[in-house]
């Protein structure tokens, strides 16, 4: 049913006005205080207060029942606290969809951004309007949030999340424009806020973001109608990333997919013919040479 609704709003986006109350995320914050000394409570009053800015808004126009939101975890490690209000940290974000017809959920993201400097002062609130950035934890956290729904609803129909791309590129466009901020800039960093942004939102993106969806709609979502042809279906479209790897070397694509994707298709493959074993390997292997011991299964 979830499968259902979210086609039917993939077609209807942009066609008809589609209004709908419940939220979108599913979302869990945490946050890791263990390098910090001293009082903790404003760290507690901080994650409940993310927790209910991420849950509670409307971040899209489509519908969804309560057991139908998008789930996901954004840790936040606090690495140093430079003054009483400012923050050095990082923040891991995690996000999964279930596999149609399944109990199975798979990653959608699984991203670590080592990048977050934040000014927060207890009981501040968090708000979001369109076009204005108040904060660079605010910022952050939506830019996550339109990635997250980008690559969830790119998963269910093709080019779906452009929308949500394209307001999270809005977001590194604003967050630019404030110096102090760190994670946006350009060429600062091949892993960053920015390079996330153009990597799904450029030309050069099609064939990820094509791949993508038949990876999800006609791959995993048809594992339990045919296995065999949703395995092979799978194989074929990982040359996707090869392409990748040899026309932009540097892409972050590839360390997201890897993150996000590895071990799955390491357990794909694990069905497969001996052959297609031995080749999924060797094309991993190149893919990832840094990551070879998780793909011992293939050599059994």
């Amino acid at each position: 049913m979830k499968m259902i609704k979210r086609l039917l709003f993939l077609f209807l986006l942009g066609t008809i006005p589609f209004t709908g109350k419940a939220q979108e995320l599913n979302a869990q914050v945490k946050i890791n205080r263990d390098k910090i000394q001293g009082t903790m409570t404003v760290f507690e009053t901080l994650e409940k207060a993310l927790t209910e800015f991420i849950n509670n808004r409307k971040w899209t126009d489509a519908t969804f029942a309560v057991n139908e939101r998008i789930d996901c975890t954004f840790n936040i490690i606090i690495n140093e606290k430079p003054s009483d209000n400012s923050f050095k940290a990082e923040i891991q974000v995690q996000a999964r969809r279930p596999v149609y017809n399944s109990s199975y959920t798979t990653t959608l993201l699984n991203f670590r951004d080592t990048q977050l400097d934040f000014d927060y002062t207890e009981y501040d609130p968090f708000e979001y309007t369109e076009n204005s950035l108040t904060s660079n934890l605010t910022a952050t956290l939506v830019f996550y949030i339109y990635t997250i729904l980008g690559l969830d609803f790119d998963s269910f129909a093709p080019k779906g999340g452009n929308p949500f791309f394209q307001q999270a590129q809005q977001i590194v466009t604003l967050a630019q424009a404030q110096v102090s901020w760190n994670g946006w800039k350009a060429f600062d960093n091949d892993r960053n806020r920015h390079a996330l942004a153009t990597a799904l939102t450029d030309n050069t993106s099609d064939t990820f973001r094509d791949m993508w969806y038949n990876y999800h709609r006609k791959g995993l979502d048809e594992m339990a109608a045919n296995s065999d042809r949703a395995r092979t279906t799978i194989i074929s479209l990982l040359p996707v990333m090869e392409e990748i790897k040899k026309t932009r070397p540097n892409s972050v694509l590839l360390q997201m997919f890897a993150d996000a994707k590895l071990d799955e298709v390491v357990s794909i493959y694990s069905k497969a013919t001996t052959t297609e074993k031995q080749e999924g390997y060797k094309m991993l292997s190149n893919l990832y040479p840094a990551m070879t011991t998780r793909l011992e299964a293939l050599k059994k």
